[in-house]
């Protein structure tokens, strides 16, 4: 673990997912790592007191020093501290009061936010938008499709792109990375779904900058290039550290 000294520009970032919890301490300023990432597995089940103790002990490993602000994601669409879904998790984070979980268990306020709202706010203020003017829509093309919308630099939260109705369909049950494996597309035929799909957003919101997350991401040369869209559309720069990095800015108040 690195050494950290006490300053008024870091913050903890705590990325919960489906099959991994991870966290690491963030200079918000830049958004780099200042510690070694820990990770956990995510607990079988994804109870959340089991998960709740796999955050408290990720804290616990990082000594970030006393007062550090921490945030926290989640892959659910988050109301007022209350997880109101559940993806890849138990069903009883449905409608539970999650911050305040996490507050009673580290012993302070934490900032709790939905995980692509985390990423996407990461690569507009450090990443792939950077210093991007306008309406940036993030989408991370995975298991499902998440979404985040951030506003000359203002996160809009619990943007559920990938539950948008395209010809009679949910958007990510045939445009997500998973879909693409399952029914063993080529780049060609899934980069036709990926037009579909950002056409119909760029209809609805007229974006300025469409930022690509995800793992698939790295290939983003396969399929990006296939596009024709009026809107910018390059892959994200962050990769696996965004949830954090977009938590730990957040939680500072970046």
């Amino acid at each position: 673990m690195r050494a950290v000294t006490k300053s008024k520009h870091q913050a903890v970032g705590v990325d919960i997912g489906g099959t991994g919890v991870k966290a690491a301490l963030v200079d918000v300023r830049t958004g780099e790592l200042l510690s070694d990432r820990v990770k956990l597995p995510t607990p079988e089940g994804g109870e959340p007191d089991a998960i709740r103790d796999a955050v408290v002990e990720l804290v616990e490993r990082l000594e970030a020093p006393e007062g550090t602000p921490i945030g926290v994601t989640f892959p659910a669409i988050v109301r007022h501290g209350r997880t109101m879904s559940a993806a890849n998790v138990s069903k009883a984070w449905i409608g539970l009061e999650a911050e305040r979980l996490f507050e009673q268990a580290l012993g302070r306020d934490i900032h709790f936010v939905n995980d692509a709202d985390a990423a996407g706010f990461a690569e507009d203020h450090y990443g792939a938008a950077k210093d991007a003017a306008g309406l940036v829509i993030m989408t991370t093309l995975g298991t499902g499709i998440g979404g985040a919308f951030i506003y000359n630099g203002v996160l809009i939260p619990n943007a559920e792109l990938g539950h948008l109705e395209i010809d009679g369909h949910d958007a990510e049950s045939r445009a997500s990375n998973r879909a693409r494996e399952r029914e063993e597309l080529s780049w060609e035929a899934w980069a036709e779904r990926l037009q579909r799909y950002y056409t119909h957003l760029e209809f609805l919101f007229s974006p300025d900058l469409f930022v690509v997350g995800g793992g698939v991401s790295k290939s983003s040369e396969l399929f990006l290039p296939l596009l024709t869209l009026d809107t910018p559309i390059v892959p994200a720069k962050l990769r696996n550290n965004a949830g954090i990095i977009g938590a730990a800015a957040l939680a500072r108040g970046v």
